[in-house]
């Protein structure tokens, strides 16, 4: 039974993916992280034993961590990030709990190499309408929180990607791009191992609006008109990145919790 200081596996995987989830720490040990390097999605990975140095970044935040089995390490890692004034809890049963019960893990080994702040970093083509504003939203919220886009002209993005270590995406004969009648959103969710029904209905939407077949789904022209607006509403990239992680965030929770709702005007009806 989750108390006021544990959460379960099950109600973290409701948080997951949404604008309001917690920071994710993953504080096993380096022996546990080699026997299998997946992660929760969206965790970051810490040590336990230098979280006087890095536990005051989380100050005023609420935090989850979690260590193999949700003992001694992500107790104590928990009670030092409340000392900071975070909000800390520990996930019941730790990394092999939530594997146990079945729930995505990332594949880290697909991961591009981070930069010296421990961040991966990603490049594409400026001027973003679907899919490189669909991928980011992904990578931010499944993938790495902290994760930094770079948007440059079509031309340079395989060579900056290489002088700045960047990994490039949604750009011809890259690794993270179009496969077939797959676009890149799909791509990731398949490569990283995350999909849960409700990101395979969103990446539906996707495809359908990135690859002009509005036929996928009847919302895809939805979200490519509102995709359209947004390109058009902002010239700079990075804020229409912003906005357009409130426009992912709202299909995925349709795409989760709301599908089979419906609002329908009330019928007016005239009286003979």
């Amino acid at each position: 039974m989750s108390t006021f200081t544990t959460i379960s596996s099950d109600k973290l995987a409701r948080l997951i993916g949404t604008a309001n989830a917690p920071a994710l720490i993953d504080v096993r040990t380096e022996e546990d992280f080699a026997a299998d390097r997946r992660l929760i999605p969206g965790s970051i990975k810490l040590s336990h034993d230098k979280v006087q140095d890095w536990g005051g970044d989380f100050a005023g935040r609420r935090a989850i961590v979690s260590c193999l089995r949700g003992e001694k390490l992500a107790q104590g890692t928990a009670a030092w990030l409340r000392q900071f004034g975070a909000q800390a809890e520990t996930l019941e049963g730790g990394f092999e709990g939530w594997k146990a019960a079945k729930l995505p893990l990332l594949d880290t080994r697909k991961l591009p190499p981070r930069d010296a702040k421990g961040r991966t970093v990603w490049v594409t083509r400026a001027r973003p309408k679907v899919d490189r504003i669909a991928c980011p939203w992904l990578i931010h919220r499944f993938v790495d929180p902290n994760a930094v886009f770079l948007y440059v002209a079509p031309s340079e993005v395989v060579a900056v990607g290489e002088r700045f270590g960047a990994a490039p995406f949604d750009i011809e004969n890259v690794f993270w791009s179009h496969r077939g009648e797959l676009c890149t959103f799909d791509v990731m969710i398949e490569e990283f191992g995350i999909a849960t029904p409700a990101l395979l209905r969103l990446a539906t939407l996707v495809r359908g609006a990135d690859t002009a077949r509005p036929d996928l789904a009847p919302e895809a022209p939805g979200l490519l008109a509102a995709s359209l607006g947004l390109s058009r509403m902002y010239d700079d990239d990075l804020e229409q990145l912003e906005a357009g992680m409130l426009l992912y965030d709202a299909f995925y929770r349709w795409c989760r919790d709301a599908t089979a709702e419906t609002h329908n005007w009330p019928t007016n009806k005239v009286k003979a």
